[in-house]
């Protein structure tokens, strides 16, 4: 970081109500979305602690403050349920630190919304499930997350990106760029575009359902990556979802779907080898047991059945937007190199491909597992 922008992170550092001195920032390069930065402070008596600073980006988020309401409701209420239920936070819940005029968020110096966030020690992410507990301790996790919410009325969340998980919506949006080919790039995907072709009629199944009145609207968390769960870095143990941005009212099978679609896949989320890409079963049949070890009790029984077709569909869903952004020209998720999101999208469609291939097997394990928790 050059010393002009660590001079600014201190100076929106000091905009929050945080006891100590500010010694400096370095940047948290992981995420596609926010620009976040590490900050350590000294306090009086010698003691270092970190904090997370973090700018909400206002291309994806058109109204950061709506997202700062969500997320103050939802760490209000968890801290909440939790303190009630343990008498201690025991540092692994998501805390905001007020700015010192008294909200949960500041405008900095140079323009935008910042927040603060307690940074919780002894914590690592993964970005690839390596074995069936960290598989279990992340479907836990997500299951927890979803009880923890389950009686938080989705009429007290605003829905900051309408339709984020509107799978033939997504789906409308990708033919959409096909036709305008802004980039000059739709030559290039003729054998993405006829895989999604292909799995079309399976893409209203839950959004049809969730009209029908099938299926329960709740809050969710949506972007459930096993990177999203700190694990303790001696015990594997999951310890606090993190990345609320996207808290809204939704459908617990695209939580748990997504959750599928990352921890599932050894292969990295732009790997360009495909024959790496796969959907490893006891992953799965270890997400299952951690989720519904957690979760059973809240959810209903479409939504069980259907926890294995969750994962294709966001699979599905994901592919279709890397490479409706590839066509745009990538103008929503951040790349590093060309053609990123190209790779991303192959490797979301090979993957949807792949758990299709073990759908049955997935169907006959979530019935068992449902059947012993019920």
């Amino acid at each position: 970081m050059s010393e002009a922008a660590e001079e600014q992170i201190g100076e929106i550092a000091d905009l929050f109500a945080i006891e100590g001195e500010f010694l400096g920032a370095e940047e948290v390069e992981t995420g596609l979305i926010n620009s976040t930065w590490l900050a350590s402070y000294e306090k009086e008596d010698g003691e270092r602690i970190r904090f997370i600073l973090q700018r909400i980006n206002e291309s994806v988020f058109g109204d950061p403050l709506v997202v700062m309401r969500n997320v103050e409701c939802v760490t209000r209420h968890i801290n909440w349920k939790v303190l009630r239920v343990k008498k201690d936070f025991g540092g692994h819940t998501l805390n905001l630190y007020p700015g010192r005029g008294g909200n949960s968020f500041v405008k900095g110096p140079g323009g935008g919304i910042w927040r603060c966030y307690n940074y919780i020690e002894g914590c690592r992410t993964y970005d690839v499930v390596e074995n069936t507990r960290q598989a279990y301790q992340a479907g836990h996790a997500f299951g927890a997350f979803q009880d923890l919410v389950s009686d938080l009325s989705p009429e007290d969340i605003v829905e900051v990106i309408p339709d984020f998980h509107n799978t033939p919506r997504r789906h409308r949006r990708l033919l959409e760029a096909v036709e305008a080919d802004l980039a000059g790039r739709v030559h290039e995907v003729q054998a993405e575009l006829d895989l999604v072709a292909g799995m079309s009629a399976e893409m209203s199944l839950i959004a049809g359902m969730v009209e029908n009145g099938k299926l329960p609207i709740r809050v969710t968390h949506n972007d459930t990556k096993i990177n999203n769960v700190l694990f303790d870095v001696d015990s594997d143990e999951a310890m606090c979802v993190i990345d609320l941005d996207t808290v809204m009212p939704g459908v617990s099978l695209y939580d748990f779907g997504d959750l599928v679609r990352t921890a599932t896949n050894p292969a990295a989320e732009d790997e360009r080898d495909l024959s790496k890409v796969e959907m490893r079963m006891p992953i799965f049949e270890a997400l299952v047991e951690g989720y519904l070890e957690s979760a059973r009790d809240v959810l209903t029984d479409e939504e069980v059945k259907l926890l294995p077709f969750s994962g294709k569909l966001i699979a599905l869903e994901l592919g279709m937007r890397f490479l409706t952004d590839y066509l745009n020209g990538d103008q929503y998720f951040k790349v590093k190199r060309e053609g990123q999101n190209l790779d991303r999208a192959r490797t979301q469609l090979k993957l949807a491909v792949e758990i299709g291939k073990a759908q049955e097997a997935m169907n006959n394990y979530v019935a068992k597992v449902a059947k012993t928790s019920s």
